[in-house]
């Protein structure tokens, strides 16, 4: 049984997203951010970092979003959200699952903090960089691999619709329609749901 450690105000919606995208059975813990349940002893255990989101499968623990989707996407390849290790879309599939965490986040941080990281410290570039070639990579739609929907997608997508909501990032065609094309999705509306209905108890 798969084990999901999560906060839907947290990264953890992601991995919750993916799981409704895979279609397995999955259980639940929820953890009270407020509260601080992520520092207790009993979860550090687990994850020593205090952070989610945070996936058992078994005995295994897998923690980082990207970690996870990529374990999960392998896992599960029936759900045919990641291509085949010998599939020519699997080099672009990888370099825009682990472009999120690598340029797109930290490039969204230095924007939000209204700062600049010399980038001779920072893998990514400028943020107007990172965002062209993110918007050029949309732009033929409707996914990072055209008409291939992948764990990537999931990965980015959850990105750009959060970023927009908090206006880090502009509200460019590329990127408002493809936060909408991922909220219409059929597993993201089932974990929202999903969500609604554990808050309301």
């Amino acid at each position: 049984m798969l084990t999901l450690y999560h906060n839907p105000q947290s990264r953890s919606t992601t991995v919750h997203d993916m799981l409704h995208e895979i279609g397995v059975p999955f259980e639940i813990v929820p953890i009270d951010l407020k509260a601080g349940e992520q520092k207790s002893e009993a979860f550090l255990k687990i994850n020593p970092m205090g952070k989610i989101p945070v996936l058992l499968d078994g005995d295994l623990i897998i923690t980082e979003t990207p970690a996870i989707l990529t374990y999960l996407a392998d896992r599960y390849p029936d759900a045919g959200l990641a291509p085949a290790i010998d599939d020519p879309d699997r080099a672009a599939y990888l370099r825009w699952l682990f472009f999120y965490g690598s340029c797109f986040e930290p490039a969204c941080i230095d924007k939000a903090l209204n700062r600049e990281t010399p980038s001779s410290m920072g893998g990514w570039g400028t943020p107007d960089d990172v965002l062209r070639t993110l918007a050029a990579a949309l732009k033929p739609g409707p996914w990072l691999l055209g008409e291939r929907f992948s764990a990537a997608d999931v990965m980015m997508g959850s990105g750009v619709a959060y970023m927009l909501a908090f206006k880090i990032i502009p509200e460019w065609p590329e990127f408002l329609d493809y936060a909408a094309r991922i909220e219409a999705r059929p597993a993201r509306q089932a974990a929202k749901a999903a969500d609604e209905a554990r808050a309301a108890g």
